[in-house]
């Protein structure tokens, strides 16, 4: 038996993500149940959301997991805001819907810790395409790949102001490569009278347009406002401009900050 954490702040799309991925394992003949945190809440009459509280459910739906050994697969999908509640539940898989900023409940936001180990990051909220995507690789049992900072890699430096499709064209392939790239940020807000986004929505941008299909494959890296690019003979590796169609030349980051109202 196999156990399926899907987390999140609530609103986020857990429960809906969680009836894809039940469908789709079903679908190929799989046993699975699915633990509903508020469902086991009301059937023990607990809804003490302190520390000791929340912690206190994350072993229960640990147990009532592990004690269904009949099945192939238990999905449970709670809010697990805080790393020792995650780390009580000893998920085979965990799934972070990362597709809201907050959730309705104040005190589980300020409590809330995003999670440094997972194996998918899902941001966008379309349950059909990522449960169908999550169930094909967790049947398989392939892990989602790690990114290797001693691979040969493929350096992306821009603005991003903001990310387009013409930018993740170059990025599927750059990535073809070397099957890895390094996303450079160049800190740019308010240069030159322009430039509006800060660092953290450009990144915002990236990983929502990226994630889930691309994750470890990438990183994102921010560093100054680079505008030269120098180095001697011989040193390991190459720089090339890559040239696209009209559909792809034609986006332009200016264009559509103007539509949005921005310089």
């Amino acid at each position: 038996m196999k156990k399926i954490l899907i987390m999140g702040l609530p609103g986020a799309g857990k429960t809906t993500l969680a009836q894809w991925i039940v469908d789709f394992l079903q679908r190929e003949k799989k046993k699975v149940s699915w633990l509903n945190a508020d469902d086991v809440r009301k059937k023990y009459d607990d809804w003490d959301f302190s520390e000791s509280g929340r912690i206190r459910q994350s072993k229960r739906m640990c147990e009532l997991a592990d004690a269904m050994t009949d099945v192939d697969f238990v999905i449970c999908d709670f809010v697990a805001p805080l790393v020792e509640m995650r780390n009580n539940f000893k998920a085979d898989w965990t799934i972070w819907v990362d597709t809201i900023d907050k959730g309705r409940f104040e005190d589980t936001n300020k409590v809330f810790v995003p999670p440094e180990v997972y194996d998918f990051r899902i941001t966008e909220q379309n349950a059909e395409k990522w449960g169908e995507f999550i169930a094909a690789h967790i049947l398989d049992d392939r892990r989602r790949p790690v990114f290797d900072w001693k691979k040969e890699t493929v350096q992306m430096l821009g603005r991003w102001q903001p990310w387009h499709e013409g930018h993740r064209a170059l990025f599927e392939r750059l990535l073809a490569r070397t099957g890895q790239v390094i996303i450079q940020v160049r800190d740019v807000q308010g240069w030159q009278g322009s430039n509006p986004f800060a660092i953290e929505q450009v990144k915002g941008f990236i990983k929502r347009d990226l994630d889930p299909l691309y994750q470890g494959q990438y990183e994102i890296q921010v560093v100054p406002n680079i505008v030269h690019i120098g180095w001697g003979r011989g040193v390991g590796y190459t720089s090339s401009e890559e040239t696209f169609d009209e559909s792809i030349t034609s986006i332009s980051g200016t264009k559509i900050r103007q539509s949005m109202g921005l310089k």
